[in-house]
């Protein structure tokens, strides 16, 4: 119980940090690009991805579901995407590029996560957060943060008044995306398909793009943003730059974090000691694809 209450007090006291950095990344990315009702755009739109957060938990929090957590990051991304896109300065190739990418992902990936939850009646990870609310309403803060750190480069690129045509960095960031995207979605494919089948139930996948990677989904989604950024440099200018660190902040999320770490665990608590297990860790890296 005394441990309970300390993870609540933890989650009260980490909510203002978590605001911070974000008005910090809202402050940097802002510097430079177009003001709309008298606010730079890319705070609104940092803005804008908090609140959408803070409006869904209120009903996730009285119903104590988490049935449609992963929809509404989805949702976030496509309209704030979206709506900085129509309201900046020019709608122009790149914004029209980078918006399309963001979209095209966020729909795909929130629609399969939606599906999967669906189809399981329930998320594991949220069982101990959803009857608190400091640390389910953290959660879903974190989920604002998560949202205006990885759009962050997207985001400073379709605000900011710089504008150029686009050119090789636009080519190479979009194969960049392209080879992420496809590996994200074989992998989830992959791994729908294998646990669809009965004959694979209690078993783990080492099959296709998984006996390369032990988290090739992952691996996709870390790809893809680095080629958003790559896209969106060339328009970037002062604070702007700080925007770059979206890729950065993937990695580390998904490596350090919520991703990897946990289902790493959990793997390793299910198969662990099993011969065959440990011989695929041992042969399959955690992340970056065995050639």
């Amino acid at each position: 119980m005394e441990t309970m209450k300390q993870a609540d007090r933890n989650a009260l006291a980490a909510l203002p940090i978590v605001i911070l950095v974000g008005l910090g990344m809202a402050l940097a990315g802002g510097q430079g690009g177009a003001v709309a009702f008298g606010v730079p755009l890319y705070a609104l739109a940092v803005g804008l991805a908090f609140l959408i957060q803070w409006l869904a938990f209120i009903p996730a929090y009285l119903l104590q579901t988490e049935k449609f957590f992963d929809l509404t990051g989805s949702l976030t991304y496509m309209i704030v995407t979206i709506l900085a896109a129509l309201l900046g300065p020019v709608l122009d190739g790149r914004s029209i590029l980078l918006a399309t990418l963001v979209v095209v992902w966020a729909a795909r990936l929130g629609t399969f996560l939606y599906r999967r939850v669906q189809k399981a009646g329930m998320d594991a990870r949220f069982d101990d957060l959803k009857p608190s609310l400091a640390r389910f309403l953290l959660t879903w803060t974190l989920q604002g943060l998560w949202v205006a750190f990885t759009l962050a480069a997207a985001l400073a690129a379709i605000t900011t008044s710089v504008r150029k045509g686009l050119g090789a960095f636009a080519l190479v960031g979009a194969l960049i995306w392209a080879l992420g995207f496809a590996f994200e979605v074989i992998a989830d494919d992959q791994k729908r398909r294998f646990k669809a089948d009965p004959a694979n139930k209690g078993r783990f996948i080492q099959s296709g793009l998984w006996s390369r990677s032990r988290h090739p989904n992952y691996f996709g989604e870390i790809v893809l943003w680095v080629g958003v950024a790559v896209i969106a440099l060339p328009v970037l200018q002062g604070w702007q730059w700080i925007t770059l660190l979206s890729p950065l902040f993937v990695t580390l999320l998904l490596t350090r974090i919520s991703g990897v770490p946990m289902l790493e665990a959990r793997a390793d608590e299910r198969w662990g000691g099993q011969e065959d297990y440990e011989d695929y860790k041992t042969r399959t890296p955690v992340l970056i694809p065995r050639l």
